[in-house]
């Protein structure tokens, strides 16, 4: 079947492969690994791995393909969307369209189809492919039709668009990219660019920014109590500075160190840098009461760097915010120990070293 894959790949000429499913998920195999991470030989089909490049939401690798017999050979990339969930559909479009941008310009226009599946050829790979035709009109012709667009693939292969969540969430992606448009700016314009949205308009009264920042207010999808219910149980509401910001389920950081009879949660939500997911632990200044889960926070997560952004006791705070470490010398918390190593500072910057430690392990 691999041998298969490939050799359609050849015959078709095909520059790209978009595949919309990791490997393994809910502990079922969803995709086989047809891929080297080297070189290998599927029949008569050399493929040798040159380069792969991982981001938070997708993973580019670029093959050689070499056919026995054939003097010709050429370059394939997989592009690899990782971020859609287990179960149901992404949160928001926004990495699914920057991906399918980037498989659009790295495709060459005359090479041959681009291959694109999930786990069962269905679904997923649907999505991706109403939302790369839609756009496609949307820039040509000004108009989109997404029904008979789904219509006229669910002809060619049952069940492209298996559910109406499927079905909804196209219509909000294609919103998304009708209101607001390509905004990625190349480094080198940048500088002239951001000028140019900082102008305000004598007429309107707005900027380009101004307006760009409205839009993506409008399109921001605000959260509901069904999707911050953990932080809002009866026994996690004292953990939170405040009840307007709270984290959603989904994005949650559970704390895993085990402190008497205390609960796993912190107000603490996980955020995707450009080249990982979830390098990024978002918090608020700790409680007196969460001192603690905030050095179990850190141990659990394996943090090396925290980046604190506000003073102590400000007196603008409904909570002032206290010292949360030892200084100077060792201080216990919970199960953690915390010991302040050195301490330098400048201007602007303190710079603080710690030993934490667990020490029931």
């Amino acid at each position: 079947m691999i041998y298969d894959f490939w050799r359609m790949v050849w015959q078709e000429n095909c520059f790209s492969i978009v595949m919309i499913t990791k490997l393994v998920e809910v502990g079922r195999m969803k995709c086989c690994k047809y891929w080297p991470d080297d070189t290998e030989l599927y029949g008569d089909i050399k493929i040798t791995l040159l380069k792969t490049e991982t981001l938070a939401e997708y993973t580019v690798r670029t093959f050689a393909m070499e056919r026995r017999g054939y003097p010709a050979k050429h370059e394939v990339c997989q592009f690899h969307f990782t971020s859609w969930p287990e179960h149901g559909v992404p949160y928001h479009a926004t990495g699914l369209l920057a991906f399918l941008r980037r498989v659009k310009a790295s495709t060459p226009p005359d090479g041959g189809p681009v291959v694109v599946h999930c786990s069962m050829g269905a679904g997923r790979t649907g999505c991706y492919i109403v939302l790369d035709v839609m756009l496609d009109m949307a820039e040509c012709e000004g108009v989109v039709d997404i029904y008979n667009c789904v219509k006229t693939l669910c002809s060619r292969r049952i069940n492209m668009i298996q559910t109406e969540e499927q079905y909804v969430f196209i219509h909000d992606a294609i919103l998304e990219a009708c209101l607001c448009g390509e905004t990625a700016i190349p480094v080198n314009e940048f500088a002239l660019t951001y000028k140019e949205m900082l102008k305000v308009d004598t007429q309107s009264n707005t900027s380009p920014i101004r307006e760009e920042f409205q839009t993506l207010n409008s399109v921001t999808p605000h959260l509901d109590v069904e999707e911050c219910s953990i932080s809002l149980m009866l026994r996690n509401r004292e953990k939170n500075r405040s009840m307007d910001v709270l984290p959603p389920d989904r994005s949650l950081a559970f704390l895993v160190t085990a402190e008497g009879e205390g609960s796993n949660y912190i107000n603490a939500a996980l955020a995707d840098s450009f080249l990982r997911p979830a390098a990024f632990v978002v918090t608020p200044h700790p409680l007196p009461g969460t001192t603690t889960d905030f050095w179990r926070l850190l141990y659990d997560y394996g943090c090396t760097s925290v980046v604190m952004l506000n003073q102590l006791n400000q007196s603008n705070s409904a909570w002032p915010c206290l010292q949360y470490w030892p200084e100077p010398g060792l201080q216990q918390f919970g199960p953690m120990t915390v010991e302040l190593l050195t301490r330098t500072a400048d201007d602007d910057v303190i710079i603080r070293l710690f030993r934490v430690q667990n020490i029931t392990r």
